[in-house]
């Protein structure tokens, strides 16, 4: 398939995907007139990257991570690694956690008549 058919089908621009292929973490085999065809497996993988993107890890883990996955080995380097970001996105988790609460309790202070906060959708008198 083309960039074009591959960025509709994963939901990802055309952009992004030439990123991905800049940072090898895509690799799109080229026809005698320079246009990229992808393998229908490379949905699975623009999916997978955006997984990773997404639970924030860098181009640089994630191309370290790859082979690991595309080999379907499970090193002891490839596991520590794997703990490093699961309690990375851990404490990201706890840190928001606590900010919403405090954010519920900013909130449920401001509607409470004590609070003297004046709401600005009360009809005037």
């Amino acid at each position: 398939m083309r960039i074009g058919e591959l960025a509709a089908k994963t939901g990802v621009s055309v952009r992004a995907l030439r990123y991905y292929e800049e940072q090898t973490l895509l690799i799109a085999p080229r026809s005698g007139g320079g246009q990229r065809h992808y393998p229908d497996s490379a949905v699975d993988r623009v999916e997978l990257i955006q997984t990773l993107y997404a639970a924030g890890l860098s181009s640089r883990t994630i191309l370290d991570l790859l082979p690991c996955v595309d080999a379907k080995v499970n090193t002891p380097q490839t596991r520590a690694m794997l703990h490093t970001e699961r309690d990375r996105i851990d404490h990201q988790i706890s840190n928001l956690v606590q900010a919403r609460d405090r954010l519920d309790a900013v909130i449920a202070f401001s509607e409470s008549p004590a609070s003297g906060c004046t709401r600005l959708d009360a009809p005037s008198s």
